[in-house]
């Protein structure tokens, strides 16, 4: 839980500074750390509740499979994350510089920073939505378990 704790606070300390960077873009980011946190809260809080012994662990036959592949692939989960919090770094590097232009051919004289915008943007595009649907299935979890515990108490 500490491990996420800590990916949750940095993540949302960086989308602070670039929503003062670029402010029209304020709400985007806000949108991301709500979703960012909501989703990871429910997911962890979901597995805690279920007597999981980590939130890595999806349901083999109900758990959403696309998960279970993030989670069970260290490939697709480190190139997920990576270009995740890479895509959320370069347009802090990119307020202040374009970072080094490409030396012509394909790449023309975009700057490395632009370019590993356009590379990463689908891999956090791609990351969200996932987020998004462990959210829902976690949602009902622990909705359930909202239910029950009420009508325990009465």
């Amino acid at each position: 839980m500490l491990d996420m704790l800590t990916d949750r606070c940095s993540t949302m300390c960086l989308l602070v500074n670039l929503a003062l960077l670029y402010p029209r873009a304020t709400l985007l980011f806000q949108l991301s750390m709500s979703l960012d946190v909501a989703s990871h809260w429910l997911h962890l809080h979901s597995s805690v509740a279920r007597g999981s012994e980590s939130h890595k662990m999806i349901d083999q036959i109900s758990g959403n499979p696309v998960l279970r592949i993030y989670y069970t692939s260290r490939p697709a989960l480190f190139t997920l994350c990576a270009g995740n919090e890479l895509f959320y770094c370069l347009p802090y590097l990119f307020n202040f510089s374009e970072g080094p232009l490409g030396g012509g051919g394909w790449m023309g004289s975009v700057g490395l920073f632009q370019m590993g915008l356009w590379i990463t943007a689908p891999i956090a595009l791609l990351k969200s939505p996932l987020v998004s649907s462990s959210s829902s299935q976690r949602r009902e979890h622990v909705a359930a378990l909202d239910a029950a515990d009420r009508a325990r108490k009465k």
